[in-house]
């Protein structure tokens, strides 16, 4: 049972990065076209990066604007909870932590379709490394604040669970 967790997770850890590192090498291969092919494409490049930029920067306000947004909610909650007369949270960082970083997971998608947007039009070998080396990095962050997530919400079903099933115990042992 250990060992299929072992391997599973390393799987999991493994399996993106392989993925990432070849779309990397895939993508190398096909910038010597691209290149080939910039000089006839001039005019309308020129239309497609301005376009593109604009989408590019509309992703990263939206990014912006939900993980600003999440920082906010969260604040708010947090002090709710603490000022709260009901002392029954006694998770309460720990359902600030979950919704923040389900926000922090969306901004770091947006943040990422903003990086292969500015990378889409005429990208050059050193475009497309940086944007490898982006994509990785944030895939990785995002992989492991997934993790992290799951780790909590599972750790709260359990407590519930276990905290229903005590109260059955205690209703079903009143009534003997």
């Amino acid at each position: 049972m250990k060992r299929e967790s072992l391997i599973e997770s390393l799987v999991n850890l493994l399996l993106p990065l392989a993925l990432i590192f070849g779309l990397v090498l895939l993508l190398g291969i096909n910038v010597g076209q691209i290149e080939a092919t910039q000089a006839a494409r001039e005019p309308l490049e020129s239309w497609l990066k301005l376009i593109v930029g604009y989408l590019a920067a509309t992703a990263e306000i939206a990014a912006a604007v939900v993980i600003g947004l999440a920082v906010i909610r969260g604040i708010a909650l947090y002090f709710r909870q603490i000022f709260s007369r009901h002392r029954q949270h006694i998770d309460s960082t720990e359902v600030v932590r979950l919704q923040l970083g389900r926000a922090l997971a969306l901004g770091l998608e947006f943040t990422v379709a903003s990086d292969i947007l500015q990378t889409a039009v005429a990208p050059t070998r050193q475009d497309i490394l940086n944007l490898g080396a982006i994509v990785l990095l944030r895939t990785l962050l995002n992989y492991f604040l997934e993790r992290e997530i799951k780790q909590v919400e599972q750790a709260r079903f359990t407590r519930r669970e276990n905290l229903h099933n005590s109260s059955l115990e205690e209703i079903d042992q009143s009534d003997h």
